[in-house]
């Protein structure tokens, strides 16, 4: 691990480029490089990620959802009379599994590289669920011995998420009433 001072270190989804803050990164999440004056001359955006990036980001993303909309649509059928929305349950299980394993491979140094990280976990698990990023950063915040920090993370985003959703659900509902 380099020198947190000389380089700029870029965790995805955990950190964003608070020195303190990406000491704690995982190295299955983290892009590096080594030089933030190298950035513009090897093709990079100032927050560390090629600028092209985003197409991998895209058609992983596209994989991920179109593997969601099939999935669910599978199993909304098979469990038609069920009151339990089991297609959404196990879409979010199945990503956390599949993220899971990713972070498992890519905890061995240089298995992925930074592209097949943004295709993978960004782009297929981000586009299938993103209850699987929540799931992957609460065990890593329970690994580090965070268990406050872990607990009020899941509360804190079901909790919140419950409440955004109320207040956009309210607010559309009180402007389209009108």
């Amino acid at each position: 691990m380099p020198v947190i001072d000389r380089s700029v270190w870029v965790c995805v989804g955990l950190c964003d480029r608070n020195p303190v803050a990406t000491a704690t990164c995982q190295p299955a999440w983290v892009i590096r490089w080594s030089n933030i004056a190298d950035c513009a001359d090897n093709g990079y955006a100032m927050d560390g990620i090629k600028m092209n990036s985003w197409i991998f980001v895209a058609l992983g993303g596209a994989i991920g959802s179109v593997a969601r909309f099939k999935l669910s649509g599978w199993v909304l059928e098979q469990a038609a009379d069920w009151r339990f929305p089991l297609g959404t349950f196990l879409v979010n299980v199945l990503g956390c599994l599949f993220i899971g394993a990713l972070a498992g491979l890519a905890m061995k140094e240089d298995f992925f590289t930074t592209e097949a990280r943004l295709f993978l976990f960004t782009g297929i698990t981000g586009g299938f669920t993103t209850f699987s990023a929540l799931g992957l950063e609460t065990f890593y915040l329970l690994r580090r011995g965070d268990l406050l920090v872990a607990g009020g993370y899941v509360s804190a985003s079901l909790i919140c998420g419950l409440l955004a959703l109320w207040l956009g659900y309210a607010l559309m509902s009180y402007s389209i009433g009108r």
